[in-house]
């Protein structure tokens, strides 16, 4: 009888059932050390000589890393416009307009527009990496106790709390600037123009500044949870030398 080799068997074992704890998500491995009243667990072999801070420090790399990739993601050409995940469409009260021009065969003033708004979107981004980067900053231990002990979207809901008002803040302006160097502003008119030249037709108004930045922020809070999701599943690229220490690799 031939002899049978263990050693691939083994090996292949290894792979499909890891024993090491490195092998879960890297909030599993981390929230598994810091209690849900905020104590510090007995470390695994995995996470020997880790202090909380240092745990603290590999969650806020982690996050740090993630809303780096949503800035670079959504801050560049396309970043709106060519994804239908976050696609910026006309505000609603502008599709009767697009209507109306499109009935009379001048609907591409109005996909024009579109196209604007999300330009705009996408050169307002950039802002938000530093705004991620003031809320990571002021992450508490608490506050990262409550995001690796909380729901799938912790993390996430933080940084709407934390970054809202100081987004909107900081993208009103550029949004406005951008809208008005695209010529947003401009064919925006023009399409109020046509559309006021059509007879019998309802007054339509539309906040442009406001609707970028609103739908602009839902796009990037939309990218950061699939960051997070990522995050919590898998551990993110070892990057920065506090990910390769709680890692170990």
């Amino acid at each position: 009888m031939k002899r049978l080799n263990w050693k691939p068997i083994m090996i292949a074992g290894a792979l499909l059932f890891p024993v090491s704890q490195a092998s879960a998500g890297f909030m599993d491995q981390i929230g598994g050390l810091i209690g849900s009243t905020g104590t510090e667990k007995p470390a695994a072999s995995t996470m020997t000589g880790l202090s909380k801070s240092d745990m603290v420090a590999g969650l806020k790399d982690a996050l740090r890393v993630g809303s780096n990739n949503v800035v670079g993601k959504l801050g560049k050409t396309d970043g709106f416009n060519a994804d239908p995940k976050i696609h910026i469409p006309l505000p609603e009260s502008l599709q009767t307009v697009k209507s109306t021009l499109s009935a009379i065969g001048m609907g591409g003033m109005m996909d024009d527009l579109e196209l604007k708004l999300n330009r705009a979107a996408e050169l307002a981004t950039p802002k938000a990496k530093r705004i991620f980067g003031n809320a990571i900053r002021e992450m508490t231990f608490d506050d990262a106790r409550k995001i690796l002990n909380g729901p799938d979207d912790a993390a996430t809901q933080y940084f709407k709390g934390k970054m809202s008002a100081p987004l909107s803040k900081e993208m009103r302006p550029i949004v406005k600037k951008a809208l008005n160097q695209a010529g947003a502003i401009q064919a925006y008119d023009g399409v109020m123009g046509q559309y006021k030249a059509v007879p019998f037709v309802p007054d339509v108004k539309a906040n442009l500044t406001q609707h970028v930045v609103d739908l602009g922020m839902a796009g990037i809070f939309h990218y950061m949870a699939e960051e997070e999701a990522a995050i919590r599943k898998n551990p993110v690229k070892r990057t920065t030398s506090i990910l390769k220490k709680v890692f170990g690799r």
